[in-house]
């Protein structure tokens, strides 16, 4: 695989010579417009090959977050239609983890043995430990993303019949009693007919008397 830096965006000579290796591609795109990675991806596949990785990028060592227009990174995915993902010279993960949320597929950061060695890209880069944990954060954050469908997790099912509020008696009721809204209060309990089912209960009949707080259940009704 070949790693693209941003300073050949406009090199399309050597592009191309890349390119006609057949090996994969990442090219990062910092100080470049959308025309000019356009043309850059152009180059790439003319030469026969589309094995392109794009990088959004911002120059800078280090980076200000507020320079970093994470949503150009969507702009390459959509213009182009090849995978995208992040290089960052920001310090710290924060801006890293937000371009995997939106979906990053490749992080490129800077490593070090020492932010504090002579260089221009030392103070920009991660030490050993702090990538570690950089990269934890990326795997905890792909794990959260999900497959995008809203439902209960299983582990919500349990707290849902705990915490979502059913239907007891306000009172005490006495067997033959048509239900009505000021019989029923609303309270977190287990085995009662959800709120959510309430028009269901309301104007039935109750065959036994129940005492105040008592859950109402789908047996209590004739």
């Amino acid at each position: 695989m070949f790693k693209i830096g941003s300073g050949e965006v406009t090199n399309l000579p050597f592009l191309a010579y890349v390119a006609r290796k057949g090996r994969p591609m990442i090219l990062s795109t910092g100080m470049s417009t959308l025309g000019e990675v356009e043309k850059a991806v152009m180059t790439i596949e003319q030469a026969g090959n589309r094995q392109l990785t794009i990088l959004h990028c911002v120059s800078n060592y280090p980076a200000d977050p507020r320079d970093c227009n994470l949503r150009a990174m969507l702009t390459l995915q959509q213009a182009f239609g090849y995978p995208v993902g992040y290089s960052d010279h920001c310090l710290g993960s924060s801006v890293v983890l937000a371009s995997v949320a939106l979906g990053a597929k490749v992080i490129e950061k800077h490593l070090t043995l020492d932010c504090g060695m002579d260089g221009p890209d030392h103070r920009a880069s991660m030490e050993p430990a702090e990538f570690a944990l950089m990269v934890r954060g990326i795997r905890e954050v792909e794990s959260s993303l999900g497959d995008g469908r809203k439902v209960p997790t299983p582990a919500e099912l349990k707290i849902k019949r705990v915490v979502q509020k059913s239907l007891v008696a306000a009172g005490p009721l006495k067997a033959g009693h048509i239900l009505a809204m000021k019989d029923l209060k609303f309270l977190r309990t287990s085995g009662a007919i959800p709120v959510s089912q309430l028009e269901s209960v309301l104007g039935r009949k109750l065959w036994r008397s129940l005492p105040a707080s008592a859950p109402i259940t789908p047996t209590d009704f004739c």
